[in-house]
């Protein structure tokens, strides 16, 4: 039977030992695949002269707590390899029971070099997130105090403007003054999109289910549309996980996208994607030219007068704060259509 146990041991990948009450070396498994030594130099080589500096008080510990009569916790400690590099090893040290006539401890020790590198790679990723996170914190800040800024400085003067212009136009009939108007409240729509924007990093994260249905229609309601229409044609057991704010803008800017970009109503519909989760937006307009479609979302481009070359840009910011991807391809009806893919 002993002879039976100990070529079971010797057929494991851990390492058994029996080590007597005064350190020395009673019986060791097999050595060699990992520690790169033989039997033999366990047996005549006192233990200490390999096990790294900064562990073997650890080991010592494991050792008494052993032969003192409890099982000892596993511990983790740096062992030499026989080539001269450094491994990682848990051994684990029990009493020997008394019917065996035994003075001592048993020990296996087993190899996880693999498990402390996955675990400090672990740990330096956690590292790398962390300094990421904090490094994203900083430049919210930052952000909050430019919108401020530019909401501050820049909106109290816009809004003087606009007070002496609405009293000048009372008082004096000319083209010149209402030529004014437009660019005074692009300013002013350039102000808010500005802000708009700083908020995608920061709401994102706050989502709950959404029926797109209804937002459409909420979304379509606030935006200035003239006489062009809103065909909706998802049901409103549509849903998927959206911020709500981040959602609506999303709408609203593809809606004013295809009403100004456009000379004539058009008529916009929001419809499902067929196979993928998500939804589209589409006009019957004039379409984007390929050319276009490189540019559209680069902050500031605009095709139009009025427009502020914000609207798409935070039509992409936003779509991407929520992790979706997002499309253009040509609608059935001649015009451009925005795909957004929310899986």
């Amino acid at each position: 039977m002993a002879e039976q146990a100990r070529a079971f041991v010797d057929s494991t990948t851990d390492i058994f030992t029996h080590i007597r009450p005064d350190g020395g070396m009673a019986y060791v498994s097999s050595t060699e695949e990992m520690l790169g030594r033989s039997r033999q130099q366990f047996i005549e080589t006192s233990l200490d002269e390999f096990i790294h500096t900064d562990d073997k008080k650890r080991a010592i510990e494991c050792f008494e707590t052993a032969l003192d009569g409890e099982a000892a916790d596993p511990v983790e400690l740096r062992f030499k390899h026989g080539d001269g590099h450094w491994i990682w090893i848990e051994s684990s040290a029990s009493p020997i029971p008394p019917k065996y006539d035994l003075d001592g401890v048993v020990t296996v020790t087993r190899d996880v070099t693999e498990r402390k590198r996955r675990e400090q790679e672990l740990r330096e990723t956690r590292a790398e997130l962390e300094q990421s996170n904090e490094k994203l914190r900083r430049q919210n800040r930052r952000l909050d105090r430019f919108a401020s800024v530019v909401s501050h400085d820049f909106r109290n003067p816009l809004s003087v403007a606009r007070g002496r212009l609405r009293r000048a136009r009372e008082e004096t009939d000319s083209e010149e003054l209402d030529a004014m108007v437009e660019p005074i409240d692009r300013m002013a729509r350039m102000i808010d999109e500005l802000r708009t924007l700083t908020m995608s990093q920061r709401r994102a994260a706050k989502t709950t289910q959404v029926s797109i249905a209804p937002r459409a229609e909420t979304a379509w309601a606030m935006t200035e549309t003239g006489d062009s229409e809103l065909r909706v044609l998802v049901d409103e057991e549509t849903q998927f996980e959206a911020n709500l704010g981040l959602l609506d803008h999303i709408l609203e800017n593809l809606f004013r996208n295809a009403v100004v970009h456009n000379q004539t109503p058009v008529t916009v519909t929001v419809g499902p994607l067929g196979k993928r989760s998500g939804f589209y937006v589409a006009d019957d307009g004039t379409g984007i030219s390929p050319e276009q479609v490189k540019k559209v979302f680069e902050y500031g481009y605009s095709t139009a007068g009025e427009g502020t070359g914000v609207g798409l840009t935070i039509v992409s910011e936003f779509v991407e704060a929520h992790g979706w991807e997002l499309a253009i391809t040509d609608a059935e009806v001649g015009g451009a259509r925005f795909e957004i893919y929310t899986e």
